[in-house]
């Protein structure tokens, strides 16, 4: 089997194969996908160290919040 070249990792997670992936990513992209993505951002930032403990706590919680609201729908 083939192993497709690698053209970019997005957030340290997603492969990516070409510019085109990525414009089909934006093209494509639904709610679930947004929050999928936002959320993968925001992990990948507070690995790095940028955030501080305060912003991770809130930032944390608007996730749960985010998810249990879409769960209820």
């Amino acid at each position: 089997m083939e192993e497709k070249e690698v053209f970019a990792k997005l957030f340290n997670s997603i492969t990516v194969e070409s510019k085109e992936h990525i414009d089909a990513i934006i093209l494509s992209m639904r709610y679930e996908d947004a929050k999928f993505l936002l959320i993968q951002a925001v992990k990948h930032a507070y690995n790095q160290g940028i955030y501080t403990l305060g912003e991770s706590e809130i930032i944390s919680k608007s996730i749960r919040v985010l998810s249990e609201t879409k769960e209820k729908e």
